[in-house]
């Protein structure tokens, strides 16, 4: 990857872990429902521009599961009281749920290095289970889960099914899909639902976050990610979604002052440690320090 390229993959995922203290921020003045319509109406909005780029089959599966399970189910996880740094650690489990589900559906199975990941995440996951308490209902824990695997299975589907689709017009496409099961959740579950109302009385700050997620975060994010998977391999790419929680744990630290204790903690340090085994190219950094070792052995002078 040149420079231009790898600034592109930080900057994607730097906006996304920001998400995490986005969502808050929009939770003052929308339900997780409305503030999922909000979203992807916005996100949404660049198809009178872009020609359809898959069939109507793979647009609504992967905006069913991509976009649709994931976030509602997030942005409820978040509103029954999930802490957001803890969120943007506990959504990365989708990249271990995908090892799953592609070792079950397609017989993929996961390598030895995929499997130490595993091991190491969900023993994290474990730790994060026993701090369950006053602070994290066992629902917001058990939806951002679910939130994780939907991820997944969207990236399963996706992947099978739109190798060579544009991931920004797909994205903008699948945008279609959320806000029509969001807005039935929200006239189900929401005391007033009007939408209009809570846009008209909605804080400045909640707002601009809602315009925030709909635009950077999906639009942007998703169509700089899928035009660098499409320019180079999935091992130089991957790593950098390391950014995204890191980022999301230090801006909420330091915007919402969320800590946490020893255990969750170290839960959270397991699910991190699995994603640096399960993405990093391992073999590939091995063999670039063993040349560099091998240059800065030749350049040494012989000894006397």
């Amino acid at each position: 990857m040149n420079r231009r390229d790898m600034a592109l993959a930080a900057l994607a995922n730097v906006i996304w872990g920001f998400t995490y203290v986005a969502y808050p921020i929009a939770l003052e003045s929308f339900t997780a429902s409305q503030m999922a319509v909000l979203r992807f109406v916005l996100a949404a909005l660049p198809v009178v521009l872009v020609p359809r780029p898959a069939p109507w089959g793979t647009i609504l599966w992967v905006g069913a599961t991509l976009l649709t399970g994931q976030f509602l189910l997030l942005f409820f996880a978040l509103a029954a009281g999930l802490p957001p740094g803890l969120a943007s650690v506990t959504t990365q489990m989708h990249a271990f749920f995908a090892v799953l589900i592609a070792a079950v559906v397609l017989r993929e199975y996961p390598t030895r290095r995929q499997g130490l990941g595993l091991v190491v995440a969900f023993t994290g996951l474990m730790l994060i289970g026993l701090t369950v308490g006053t602070d994290l209902p066992p629902v917001a824990l058990v939806l951002a889960m679910a939130a994780a695997m939907s991820w997944a299975t969207g990236s399963i589907l996706l992947r099978k099914t739109s190798r060579d689709v544009a991931m920004g017009p797909l994205i903008v496409w699948c945008s279609l899909v959320p806000p029509i099961p969001a807005y039935l959740a929200s006239l189900l579950l929401d005391h007033d639902a009007s939408l209009y109302t809570a846009v008209v009385h909605a804080s400045l700050g909640s707002l601009v976050a809602v315009v925030f997620l709909g635009t950077l975060a999906t639009t942007l994010a998703f169509g700089i990610w899928g035009y660098l998977m499409q320019r180079h391999p999935s091992a130089a790419v991957a790593p950098f979604a390391l950014l995204s929680p890191c980022t999301g744990v230090v801006a909420v630290a330091l915007i919402f002052g969320e800590r946490f204790g020893p255990l969750r903690a170290a839960g959270m340090a397991c699910i991190l440690a699995g994603l640096v085994i399960v993405v990093l190219p391992w073999p590939r950094v091995a063999a670039r320090a063993r040349a560099v070792l091998r240059r800065e052995s030749a350049c040494r002078p012989p000894p006397p």
